[in-house]
This record gives C-alpha cells, structure tokens and sequence, in this order.
C-alpha cells in the first residue's frame, strides 16, 4: 500500500516558534513535548505530522510490539526480555512512529490491558498494549488535548516524563518503555487546561494565523499546489525536507555531548526566579531546550541566545499573570535579562554565590562543566 503524502515541515509558511519548539524536541525528547494553542487553520496538526516524516527511520526487534530497539537491551519490555534474552532475534527497519490519540481514549486505550482471567489460569502474562506501547519512539499527537479526560492527560505526562509504562492489576505488572514525543493542541476558545496540566508540557506556543497579505498568499499557493498534485509538490521540497532531517539526525547524536557551566545554571536560575516562575521544571526544560538548540546548531556548549531561545518557549505558561494578561515574553527580551545578569556577574554581585556553590561541590570535580546526561 502506498504511504500517504505528507505536507512538507520545510514548507509550512512562517510559525518559527512552533517550528522550533517541534525541532528542539525531536532533537531531545527529554525536553518533555510541546502544547500548541491556537485557532483552527493554523497548521497545527499538519507540523505535528510534517516533523514525523522529517524523523529518521529506526530499527526494531522483528515481532515486538513495542517498537523496542535492538541496541539497548535494558530498554526493552518484559515480553522482548522473555522472548529475546538469548539474542535470537531479527532486526528490521521502520518508519518513525506517529500516533493519533483520539479524544474519546479512555485508560485501558491508553497504556493497555492485563488479561487477569489468562494469568490465574494458566500462569502466562498476557498484555494487550495500548497507544503508548505503539508510540514508542516516536511521536504521539493529541488534538484537543483540552478535551480529554484530565486522569488520561496525567498518565501521558507521567509516561513520557519518565519514559516507561507499568501497567498493574491484582498484583500482576507489566513494563514496557514509552519514550516519545508528544505533542498536544487545543482552541482556547474551547476551554484550557488545568494549570497543573499545562506546567507540565515543557513548552507551549500560543499559534495566531499570518497578518502579512504575502504570506497568507504563500499559504495559498503551497497548499493548493499540494492539494493539486501531492507527489510533484513534496519532490520540490525534498532536498530542503532531507536537509532538515539530516541536521535533526545529527544533532541527535551531539546533544549527549553539550555541556554547560555552573554560570550557565545561574543565569537560568536567576531568569526564572526574577520571572517569579513556580516550582523547578522550568529551569531544567530550558536548560534542556538550550542543548537541543545548541546541538542543532552544531555546537557542544550552550550560549545566551541557546537559553533566551528554550526560555522563549519554556515561560510563557509558567509566568505569573492576572487573568486574561498577555504573559508572552520574546527572545530579544530575555537575552536583554541574561546580558543585565552577566553584567552582575561581571560586577561581582553574584561572586559570593559562585564562591558559596564551589564550597559544596567536591574537590574532583571543581573544574569540570556540569552535564545533562540524557539516558
């Protein structure tokens, strides 16, 4: 059966905020997926499957169901463990997977079902797998995230935050990884999400439609260009969609290797604190967003414009604001912060916390950088 033509990534019309919040979680699925808010007709969905078809195909264990990889053993499920141990298995290559969560899922759907009745008779572990087990390794959308089942939004989160499934009944489990993308959207005309929710998508992008006449002209064009003749329309793009998908293939393989400085945590960490952002999860999202983007760039340090670029997408949802108050904040304006908190650093105002911080680390790794090591 032929695949499905699939709107190029490298031809969606202007959208560079979303186009980088996409671009920097594949890079590193770390970071903890993306929220899309906006109006319908904003390209929302068509970049969630556009940046499926920009990923890398990936190798599997032939017959697993959970899209387990053949190079990390400590990563399968209880099943590939079982059947596999022995390293009698065949690999085969497959396309990223991209899947639809519908907003009817309910849990069973989900993360998948244990046959009880099967285990008491007969002794075997029987699971059904659910929507996560099929998303591992690649991407899981979610289209009016808004709308599902608040308890079926935290199993998501709790999942591709810690990267696995367990499923437990009557004291039988079953474990499987579940590491994937996920990226939500929503109209907020039809409601918002929980606060509690929305801190725990890593970043968020508020989608308005074009204003400028050339670029919805542009829209036109392309779009009726690929409605016309799909297949004609993607080989145009192809040479721009493989250079794409060739920058995110190697910045992969880099971002393990980007390393920061204690005065880069502290200038994250004052950023968020003068925003007066809540908990934790921020610092870190933008510390990871800002490895991806220095990955993606090439490079194996992180700069000011690195952290102003994740913290551009990792603060809006998290800054404290009266209703209806536009918390947006841009990348000029934070990279305005983080040059008025070098120029403290500079000055010596901060000098005693870094001398303070060095007491507490151990002697053997004073001089080394601290890193994100991404499992």
């Amino acid at each position: 059966m032929a695949r499905r033509a699939v709107f190029p990534f490298t031809a969606i019309v202007g959208q560079d905020k979303m186009k980088r919040a996409l671009i920097l979680n594949a890079v590193s699925p770390r970071i903890g997926g993306v929220l899309l808010r906006g109006e319908r007709g904003t390209a929302k969905s068509t970049a969630a499957r556009a940046l499926a078809a920009l990923l890398p195909d990936i190798e599997i264990i032939k017959g697993s169901r959970f899209n387990s990889d053949p190079n990390r053993p400590n990563q399968w499920s209880d099943e590939c463990v079982t059947k596999f141990s022995d390293g009698n298995y065949e690999v085969m290559i497959r396309r990223t997977p991209f899947v639809d969560l519908p907003v009817s899922a309910t849990e069973d759907r989900v993360v998948g079902t244990l046959d009880i009745e099967k285990a008491i008779q007969s002794g075997e572990k029987h699971f059904e797998p659910g929507v996560l087990a099929s998303a591992n390794r690649g991407i899981l959308y979610v289209d009016e995230v808004n709308l599902l089942d608040d308890h079926v939004v935290d199993l998501l989160l709790d999942s591709a935050a810690m990267g696995i499934n367990i499923v437990e009944r009557e004291g039988i489990s079953f474990t499987h990884p579940a590491k994937f993308v996920l990226i939500g959207s929503m109209n907020p005309e039809e409601g918002d999400l929980r606060p509690q929710l929305l801190d725990r998508f890593a970043f968020s992008v508020n989608i308005g439609g074009l204003l400028d006449t050339r670029q919805r002209v542009e829209i036109m064009d392309r779009r009726l260009g690929f409605e016309i003749d799909p297949d004609g329309f993607c080989e145009e793009w192809q040479d721009r969609e493989a250079e794409m998908s060739e920058r995110i293939a190697k910045a992969r393989d880099i971002v393990n290797d980007v390393h920061h400085t204690r005065r880069d945590l502290l200038k994250i960490a004052t950023l968020t604190s003068h925003f007066k952002v809540d908990g934790h999860r921020g610092d870190l999202v933008i510390l990871r967003g800002a490895q991806a983007h220095a990955a993606f760039q090439g490079r194996t340090h992180i700069t000011d414009e690195d952290i102003a670029l994740a913290a551009e997408l990792a603060l809006p949802h998290r800054i404290k604001g009266r209703l209806f108050e536009d918390t947006s904040v841009s990348a000029q304006q934070l990279q305005d912060s983080l040059q008025q908190i070098s120029d403290s650093m500079e000055s010596g105002d901060v000098e005693q916390i870094q001398q303070d911080d060095q007491e507490t680390v151990p002697s053997d790794v004073k001089k080394k950088p601290w890193t994100w090591t991404q499992k």
